[in-house]
């Protein structure tokens, strides 16, 4: 018997039980359909915060002070520090502090919890800020610290119904001695860090209200609690960025004297996304094999049902042998009708899982992402499934002794 004949006697049998093939294939479709979701999303992720760190800078370099170290007040950054990495640090392009303070934005008929960020200028290039409307912070504005702010769209609706907010004014800070701040630029919504991925929400009076201000002007706001603990610096190009955080750090250490302590790090943001990326990547293997644990079962459903088929035929397939059909015929036969079953079902559960990616996929904001390795994995896997399940039943069935197989009833 030929490859073709095999096949067409193979689609004939499956067609024939169509309800129990379909049952026989279900756990195949969904340990597929699992595995190629969650690798599509895993994949789409990793592309995901590659893309917001590749907004942000590969070549970015954040210094930051070990919080659990600090004994004094002096072991912060200082203002004159970031003068002093950007005048001595050739390398150096962007250099920008930023303190945080939770706090409240108030306008005349509503109220918001606040999450205001202390920056200078260099902030909007080292973080790509988009302004949508009007402009961001002015280095006049930095050195006196002005009472001026940066707003994102979804915060300006918020709180003024509208996104174009630029020339209106907010109280900001502490609630019982904020201090009033003209919107001087509305930025586009960051999705990477909360801010509603510039898709601004009109029910979104519940969301922290997220303000950019020079940081000289957080100091007048918080005077007793104004301490930088971050630094972010952009080098001249992705191939020093280690070089110059680790200068950056040396300027640090030797200006606040503690070398020793260790108090200070440097972090690439390469680095950390290589990080990210090795923790994700572990994360959806860890899913994919637990999801794949339904292709045993989908596996076992296939010799199980191959045995019955084979119980079912005895006496056809003693016809066969009576007139002719030789074992690796009878073998072939079989096996060819399990693989067939498990790539049906492969196939079935590459389609559903694709779309489900897709659907899951439009929620959370990522973009699934499949190779086409990916799909002859699940083809090639598919196969080796059929084969591996389907062996045990075909061996039997070409074992059978064709005298016996005819008086079978």
């Amino acid at each position: 018997m030929n490859v073709l004949e095999s096949f067409k006697m193979a689609i004939s049998s499956i067609l024939s039980n169509k309800m129990r093939s379909f049952l026989t294939m279900l756990g195949i479709i969904i340990g597929i359909s699992s595995v190629i979701t969650i690798v599509s999303l895993g994949n789409g992720g990793k592309n995901y915060i590659a893309d917001q760190f590749a907004k942000m800078g590969s070549n970015t370099v954040t210094l930051n002070v070990d919080l659990s170290k600090v004994e004094q007040t002096s072991d912060y950054f200082t203002l004159d520090d970031v003068k002093q990495i950007k005048g001595r640090v050739g390398t150096v392009k962007y250099v920008s502090p930023t303190v945080s303070e939770k706090g409240t934005a108030r306008t005349d008929t509503k109220t918001s919890i606040a999450n205001i960020t202390g920056v200078n200028t260099d902030y909007s290039m080292i973080s790509n800020v988009e302004i949508v409307y009007g402009r961001f912070l002015n280095d006049r504005e930095v050195e006196e610290g002005k009472s001026v702010a940066v707003i994102d769209q979804t915060s300006a609706i918020a709180l003024f119904g509208t996104d174009n907010a630029v020339g209106k004014s907010l109280k900001l800070g502490p609630a019982a001695s904020s201090k009033s701040a003209t919107i001087v630029g509305v930025s586009k919504a960051s999705s990477m860090f909360g801010g509603g991925g510039g898709r601004p929400s009109r029910s979104g009076d519940t969301n922290p209200t997220n303000v950019t201000v020079p940081v000289t002007f957080v100091q007048t706001l918080y005077p007793i609690d104004f301490n930088i603990s971050t630094l972010s610096i952009t080098s001249t190009n992705q191939g020093n960025s280690v070089q110059t955080g680790n200068e950056a750090l040396k300027i640090v250490q030797n200006k606040h004297d503690n070398k020793t302590v260790d108090l200070y790090k440097a972090t690439n943001s390469a680095s950390m996304l290589a990080s990210i990326n090795q923790v994700l990547g572990i994360f959806t293997t860890f899913l994919s094999a637990v999801a794949a644990i339904s292709l045993l079962v989908g596996g076992i459903g296939v010799m199980n049902i191959m045995l019955v088929s084979v119980t079912e035929r005895t006496k056809e397939i003693g016809i066969r042998k009576a007139i002719g059909a030789t074992t690796n015929a009878i073998l072939f036969q079989f096996l060819t009708e399990s693989v067939i079953l498990s790539l049906i079902g492969g196939l079935i559960g590459m389609i559903l899982g694709l779309v489900a990616a897709q659907i899951i996929g439009s929620f959370v904001n990522i973009v699934p992402s499949v190779s086409i390795l990916v799909v002859l994995e699940v083809i090639l896997f598919s196969s080796a499934v059929g084969v591996f399940f389907g062996i045990y039943p075909a061996r039997k069935a070409a074992k059978l002794n064709p005298i016996d197989a005819l008086r079978y009833e």
